[in-house]
């Protein structure tokens, strides 16, 4: 069963909003046994979306269309919707009342405007809005189905949850669609893949690998069709078995999850707390751990060391050290990682020095060198690593690299 998605509005290809509609809708289709052939964004011309239903109705089963729905004039997918189907714009009761109370809720005046939004092509079935003005429309026709729904995030969320899901579930036959991700760390995906070859080459038809790299990270993701879930699951296990043994260290989960949250997850498991010293991230690696519920039980915090004084103040370095090796060395990452790790007392902690640029770097320093370190009570590692030119590229890749350290030297324990 193949689905498009069609997002309407200037404002997506002007870039003045991302199009978050279409990542949500493909991840929730994906888990029903809907599989996304394409996503495309179109402007406010009644042409350009006609044209697009049109090439969408030749490529798919189902076609959701999102945006346009709204009282202004360049709200124009209604009209576009009862062009395309040959049909007229007819007042729906059902729809007009839920406007109307809508309005009466808020204790204000509903206008001429706001009760032309309760019109909708005659041959559409309305899916009532629960969250805004706008309702949504249900079309099954020539063997197809198309489904308009508001472009607002969370109108459109809530109408396909408690709606279009549901009904398409009861109206369609669905297959199984099982995914299961393997984060690995360390080696880039060519690596990867001449690694598993000829693993991937005994994969049946059913059951495909994709290689996602990001920021020194790839996850291989096996993706299984079929009917029946209980064998599919067994075959993903069989595969996702072999391959992680094959690949080795660099795998760090089997399951689709930042690679912090790894190390949030390992170390609750163990009752293990951690903290960080950072200078050239900026406390970008605190960032990252924080803005998962429930990081205080690991994380008890960080020193933004970026300047040398900090450094001897809060991390403990010791400043021959630094005026001995500089700030960006091995003996400096060393000493920051041991000073919080005692100051902090907790269990392990990770500290990262460099120059991520694009200006500060010299000959034998050029930008793009990062020390990090990684301890815990009777142990110390260091590594020097060279990056690129990208100030924001060598912060993230620093911080994937000091994470990867650190579940290293965790699963030595």
């Amino acid at each position: 069963m193949l689905a498009e998605i069609i997002t309407i509005g200037d404002e997506i290809l002007i870039g003045q909003i991302v199009d978050t509609n279409s990542a949500w809708m493909a991840q929730k289709l994906n888990q029903q046994g809907i599989r996304v052939k394409q996503i495309s964004s179109v402007s406010d011309d009644k042409q350009h979306i006609l044209n697009a239903l049109t090439e969408a109705a030749t490529r798919a089963d189902i076609i959701f269309i999102t945006g346009g729905l709204g009282p202004t004039k360049d709200d124009i997918t209604k009209q576009t919707l009862a062009e395309y189907f040959n049909v007229k714009l007819v007042l729906n009761e059902d729809a007009l009342n839920n406007v109307f109370n809508i309005f009466k809720r808020y204790n204000r005046p509903m206008l001429d405007v706001n009760r032309k939004q309760a019109e909708v092509p005659e041959n559409c079935e309305v899916i009532l809005n629960n969250n805004g003005t706008a309702p949504g429309m249900w079309f099954n026709t020539g063997g197809k189905i198309y489904v308009s729904m508001p472009g607002v995030p969370f109108e459109m969320m809530y109408m396909m949850e408690d709606t279009v899901i549901p009904k398409l579930k009861a109206s369609l036959k669905l297959p199984v669609i099982i995914h299961k991700t393997i984060l690995t760390v360390g080696e880039g995906e060519s690596y990867l893949a001449e690694k598993i070859a000829d693993i991937e080459n005994d994969l049946p038809h059913n059951i495909k690998l994709a290689y996602l790299p990001k920021m020194g990270q790839v996850r291989l993701r096996l993706s299984a069709y079929g009917n029946g879930e209980a064998s599919l699951q067994d075959k993903l296990e069989e595969f996702a078995g072999r391959i992680a043994e094959r690949v080795g260290h660099n795998v760090v989960a089997l399951e689709d999850t930042p690679l912090e949250k790894v190390v949030l997850n390992y170390m609750q498991e163990r009752g293990l707390k951690l903290s960080a010293a950072e200078s050239c991230t900026g406390g970008y690696i605190s960032h990252l751990l924080t803005q998962h519920a429930g990081s205080s039980a690991v994380f008890l915090g960080s020193a933004i060391t970026y300047d040398n004084r900090i450094k001897e103040k809060i991390a403990g370095v010791n400043h021959q050290t630094l005026e001995t090796f500089g700030a960006v060395s091995e003996q400096t990452a060393r000493e920051m990682a041991e000073g919080v790790l005692s100051r902090f007392g907790t269990d392990y902690s990770i500290a990262v020095t460099g120059i991520a640029g694009p200006g500060g770097g010299s000959e034998d320093k050029p930008v793009g060198t990062v020390w990090i370190a990684a301890a815990k009570a009777n142990k110390t590692v260091a590594k020097k690593f060279t990056f690129g030119n990208k100030r924001m590229q060598n912060i993230e890749r620093s911080a994937v690299a000091a994470f990867f350290m650190l579940i290293t030297l965790l699963k030595e324990s």
